[in-house]
């Protein structure tokens, strides 16, 4: 074979697998998987494979939960905090903490690795029915301790009400969401898992809840996953009180405004599987 062939053709090859071993598990398509065949790891979105295995995940749900509690007695104790940037007045109500519910106190970490795509509530809500509920970790132990000290749990969720053939409840899936939280060894009442569509003013935006509750209660502490469970107008569709739509720019900057909060009555637990996050530009 001639020089020049043989040493073209070494190219190719030299380039070829240059090629192959920059495809990484992050070029992986979009899952499209039965539940019940649960596809190899190497397949799985990297997001979903860190909560699914990773140790540090479970060591950073843990240390927010952690924080949260060592701060419980003291939260509790000053009548003059409140977690809710404009409350006042609320030295004389009782004290409660808003939890965000998937991701917060309830994994679905098995259901994103296994649901088919496309998303949408149907399916979360037929796999919620359909298996028991798994605490992230850290809940458990934090939520009891606050309800032993007589703290009022509420628990606001963006999953919506829509109604069930041959079901006459308007909103069936407060009644999942209940059971999951339950089920997830966190102490609940049902009348305080508060859904989208329960009233006709709940929207995705949270911070119309969060204002209901502050009626009645001091807030002491939020937790969530996501940014819009503790500021307001963080999504890309505003909502009422929100008129514009969030960017990357505008949520970066809306967390910088409110940083003594963080660690400090607001606890955030890691989500990068989905979130509000996502679809920001």
């Amino acid at each position: 074979m001639p020089g020049f062939l043989r040493r073209t053709l070494t190219l190719m090859a030299i380039a070829l697998l240059v090629l192959a071993c920059t495809r990484t598990e992050t070029d992986a398509p979009a899952l499209a998987v039965a539940a019940n065949t649960p596809p190899a790891p190497a397949a799985l979105d990297m997001g979903i494979r860190w909560v699914r295995t990773a140790a540090e995940y479970d060591a950073i749900s843990r240390s927010a939960y952690r924080t949260a509690l060592d701060a419980l007695a003291n939260k509790i104790a000053d009548k003059t905090w409140t977690a809710l940037p404009g409350q006042t007045d609320a030295e004389n109500l009782p004290p409660a903490i808003i939890f965000d519910v998937d991701e917060t106190v309830v994994s679905n970490v098995e259901f994103q690795a296994t649901f088919i795509r496309p998303f949408n509530d149907s399916k979360l809500n037929d796999w919620n029915n359909a298996n028991v509920a798994v605490p992230v970790p850290g809940v458990v132990e934090f939520a009891n301790r606050a309800n032993e000290l007589g703290v009022t749990l509420f628990f606001l969720t963006n999953r919506p009400c829509f109604e069930m053939a041959g079901d006459p409840d308007p909103c069936p899936q407060q009644e999942t969401t209940y059971q999951d939280v339950a089920e997830s060894g966190v102490p609940v009442d049902k009348d305080r898992v508060m859904l989208v569509g329960q009233q006709p003013e709940w929207t995705s935006e949270k911070s119309i809840r969060r204002n209901f509750i502050a009626r009645s209660h001091r807030v002491i502490m939020l937790l969530g996953d996501d940014l819009g469970d503790f500021i307001a107008c963080t999504r890309k569709k505003p909502l009422e009180p929100c008129t514009e739509e969030a960017t990357v720019a505008t949520r970066d900057a809306a967390s910088k405004n409110y940083q003594d909060y963080w660690g400090n009555g607001w606890y955030i637990l890691p989500n990068p599987m989905h979130g509000s996050w996502v679809s920001a530009r």
